[in-house]
């Protein structure tokens, strides 16, 4: 692991090399270095995976090794920031996932992206998110961990705006940046309060239980809740953000406006997972304080439902999965939320919360990169563009059909084992919880096969051009993911990943396994018999509730409320009234003094004409003034 530090340097040097002489390379030759570069870091990766969790493990537990670590900034005795790379089985799987999902995006963009303006430039910053992503997942404290999330945030802001010519794209990247600062500023008065109070940054010593939560409780709240609460509670707000959780969620879907290789990279695996992985990190300390896991618990289900609920009549394929992605985070939101009581080693919700985010990451990259060959084939987003494309599009078809069967939690696939683990988790904190995200896992596989459905059956849409399977570049990826997608529910996962002094081995619950293969059984057959071929069905079921059906195709108008909330209220009644106050009264009484001096400099210039005679003049009288006080003043 003594080359660990290059997962970070080589990515850096990529975004250096490739964003400063791009230009002077061709398209071929800065995809293939990008690309190269990344397969590079992804099998640095896995090395470093292999070392790790071969180490000898103490009570059961893989040890926290440090590779290289260093002071950066002193400001006292306790208070200092340091730089460094954490490797714990989080951390080592989130290396992998990254740099696995990276480098199928990198191989994918080099066929999706053939031709476009400021392809350089796309793979430049394509490396300073995986350079962002990676140092946040390895940091050693939650300061450094903040520097990495910013950079992941400008990155994206980058990446969603690529096409700057389209105010769409404009629109939505500053969208998500605004968003997402709203919520990290939550974040950073969460580690002020934090840091404050245990005197350190540092993670190994804030989860390892010697830094005392007393001095954050005893004697110290406010409105209720101790500071340990409201730090974390504020901590978790950053994470909301960043994870597009209820009510901070509006950018996300805004931001498929952005090449959809960007969709799966950043809104599908790694950027939108941070708020999960923050949490994780930090799960020791949460658990201590049931009143912030319970706010948690309730913000991922209100948004799972929610998500799932609007994905439910999107039309434009991007949008249905940028909500499936909302809805699968939330998820496992919840299960890190339902995880309040530790019986020795088991922590099953954490557990279930951090295998289906491996799992997660796979099958949605896997669902954005067929929606982006979609795309590349038809020229349109729209599901009413497509129908029929399964006899076109042979391999996408049969990689988007397994990712489906994976994330509706059909068995063999990993999204059976991952996400059962979390209905698990649910049942067994509360009845109404596990039935309450069983509704919702319903809808998951009911949205994702009438979008399956839409796309490769039904009727066919004409097109200007044929439609045709994607070239290898872009199919590759898609095999591979698809592969994995099979696979990874049969690793032990469990047996690898612990964290936290937790470790569970997982072990289905047979009842909630058929209960929930059941439902979503069930729930892919209303959707085969409502879109598998033309009918009247769809549209009749919409005209029978087209309250509830428009509500949720403008998303219950979260946007409109942000929107009157900002236009109408902040704007004309908060912000103008202060706009004219400053124009008028701050800069009205600087201009007032200006004017005042610019009028007596004026009518004092005489006084220096530059005539000597005048100054000889005035001297003469002023030593002539003098005498006579002084002449007076002696009598």
């Amino acid at each position: 692991m003594e080359y660990c530090y290059l997962i970070l340097l080589l990515p850096f040097l990529l975004f250096i090399v490739l964003g400063l002489c791009g230009h002077v390379m061709s398209h071929r030759t800065a995809g293939a270095l990008g690309t190269a570069g990344l397969f590079v870091i992804t099998i640095l990766s896995y090395i470093v995976a292999a070392q790790y969790f071969l180490l000898p493990r103490v009570d059961g537990i893989y040890p926290t090794v440090i590779p290289w670590h260093f002071e950066w900034l002193r400001f006292t005795d306790w208070l200092h920031i340091d730089l460094g790379m954490l490797l714990d089985p989080i951390s080592v799987m989130m290396l992998v996932v990254v740099t696995t999902v990276s480098s199928m995006v990198h191989l994918y963009s080099f066929g999706y992206m053939h031709g476009e303006t400021g392809f350089q430039r796309y793979y430049a910053f394509l490396s300073l998110f995986t350079f962002s992503m990676l140092g946040l997942v390895v940091a050693t404290n939650i300061f450094q961990m903040y520097i990495f999330w910013e950079l992941v945030g400008v990155s994206s802001y980058l990446l969603i705006g690529f096409y700057y010519t389209k105010q769409a794209a404009v629109s939505a990247s500053k969208k998500a940046f605004i968003v997402t600062r709203f919520a990290d500023l939550g974040f950073l008065v969460g580690i002020l309060l934090l840091s404050y109070y245990t005197k350190t940054f540092d993670f190994a010593q804030l989860t390892s239980g010697e830094i005392s939560l007393i001095g954050l409780t005893a004697g110290k709240s406010f409105l209720g809740l101790s500071v340990a609460s409201w730090a974390m509670l504020l901590i978790f707000m950053g994470g909301a953000g960043k994870s597009a959780m209820f009510p901070l969620h509006i950018w996300l879907p805004d931001a498929m406006e952005g090449p959809t290789p960007v969709s799966a990279l950043i809104h599908a695996a790694t950027m939108v997972v941070a708020g999960v992985f923050l949490v994780a990190r930090l799960f020791p300390i949460y658990v201590t304080l049931p009143d912030v896991l319970s706010t948690i618990t309730v913000v991922g289900l209100v948004t799972a439902l929610y998500a799932a609920a609007v994905a439910c009549v999107q039309t434009d394929i991007k949008r249905v999965l940028a909500f499936s992605t909302i809805s699968q985070i939330a998820f496992m939101i919840v299960a890190l939320g339902v995880t309040t009581e530790m019986e020795g080693h088991v922590a099953l919700g954490y557990m279930a919360s951090m295998f289906h985010l491996f799992t997660h990451a796979m099958f949605k990259a896997l669902l954005f990169l067929c929606a982006g060959a979609i795309i590349h084939s038809v020229h349109s987003n729209e599901m009413s563009e497509m129908g029929g494309l399964r006899k076109y599009m042979p391999i996408t078809h049969i990689t988007f059909l397994i990712a489906c069967l994976a994330i509706s939690g059909i068995p063999p696939f990993s999204g059976f084992f991952s996400k059962d683990e979390i209905l698990a988790a649910a049942f067994e904190k509360s009845t109404l919880w596990g039935v309450w995200l069983s509704v919702v896992a319903g809808l998951t596989a009911f949205y994702m096969f009438r979008l399956y459905f839409n796309i490769f059956w039904g009727k066919e849409a004409s097109h200007e051009h044929t439609p045709h399977e994607a070239p290898k570049s872009m199919t590759i990826p898609l095999c591979f993911l698809a592969l994995v997608t099979c696979c990874a529910g049969f690793i032990p996962f469990g047996h690898f990943v612990t964290a936290g002094g937790f470790s569970y081995d997982i072990v289905l619950d047979g009842k909630v396994a058929v209960s929930s293969v059941c439902i979503a059984v069930i729930a892919i057959a209303l959707a085969t018999w409502l879109y598998m071929r033309p009918n009247s069905k769809p549209s009749r079921m919409a005209e029978a509730l087209p309250r509830l059906h428009t509500w949720a195709y403008h998303r219950f108008y979260i946007d409109e409320v942000y929107m009157f909330i900002t236009h109408k209220i902040i704007f004309q009644h908060i912000s103008t009234p202060i706009a004219w106050f400053d124009r008028h009264v701050v800069d009205g009484t600087m201009n007032l003094m200006a004017a005042l001096t610019q009028s007596a400099s004026y009518r004092i210039r005489g006084l220096q004409s530059g005539r000597l005679q005048s100054y000889v003049l005035v001297f003469l009288l002023g030593a002539l003034i003098i005498i006579v006080a002084v002449l007076y003043a002696c009598k």
